[in-house]
């Protein structure tokens, strides 16, 4: 009776590492038409393209990652974003992608780290399922000068949609879905001045103001998948010192 327990016991870890392993393997297959723009901008795009800030050349910064997810909703496609609790101290009430620093259990940063850090942090943060995710590549490499983050941005489908929501409130203040229609939509964007000279796209959408990397990262993903409408960068969002 032990043995036995104990057969079944492996074989259901063998299963869930089999599982894992699956999971963390890009692929495009099965993936709507309407992002084959974005499997082209995988493919393609330079670093250089993306930010002007890349990781230190010494190795220097900390491993994270970001999960990109697509989904499909009531008004086409949309991403998934979270709003980071006011009492952080970095980065406090911000729009951002779930996201977060490697564990050393993630595994090699050079490799399967960044995937597997971005849909456990994905889980941690909004309640994801990650079995409804199939992830289908991985933009290069940025670094965010002001918190030291050398940040993998994994690129996702939600294939099978699970309920997301607000797990830990000292961590995210609430977690929503933005239709790409309204990213797009000149009205709804603008230039974010910050304090300090820094100027930076910005997305007025679902009651929040999404800018610096986040931002930054949607910016040249609806520019390069030829998504972007033309409009009003001379409009200016102000942004003050504790942003």
């Amino acid at each position: 009776m032990t043995h036995a327990s104990h057969t079944d016991h492996r074989r259901a870890t063998d299963h869930r590492r089999a599982t894992d392993d699956e999971r963390l393997r890009p692929t495009t297959e099965g993936l709507p038409d309407w992002l084959d723009p974005v499997v082209r901008v995988v493919g393609s795009v330079e670093p250089l393209q993306l930010s002007r800030f890349l990781p230190p050349e010494d190795g220097a910064g900390r491993q994270s990652a970001v999960l990109i997810l697509f989904g499909e909703g009531d008004r086409g496609p949309e991403l998934l974003l979270m709003e980071r609790a006011s009492s952080l101290r970095s980065h406090a009430g911000q729009p951002s992608f779930p996201g977060g620093a490697l564990d050393p259990e993630d595994g090699d940063p050079r490799a399967e780290g960044p995937l597997r850090a971005a849909l456990r942090e994905a889980e941690e943060e909004t309640g994801l399922d990650p079995g409804g995710v199939q992830l289908f590549g991985m933009l290069p490499k940025l670094y965010i000068p002001v918190s030291g983050f050398v940040v993998a941005p994994v690129l996702g489908w939600w294939r099978e949609r699970s309920p997301v929501g607000v797990v830990d409130p000292n961590e995210t203040a609430r977690v929503f879905t933005v239709p790409v229609a309204d990213l797009t939509d000149p009205a709804n964007r603008a230039t974010a001045l910050h304090p300090s000279g820094h100027r930076g796209p910005a997305f007025l959408v679902e009651s929040a103001l999404v800018w610096g990397f986040t931002a930054g990262v949607i910016d040249r993903l609806l520019h390069y998948a030829g998504w972007e409408r033309p409009w009003d960068r001379g409009r200016q969002v102000p942004l003050d010192w504790r942003a």
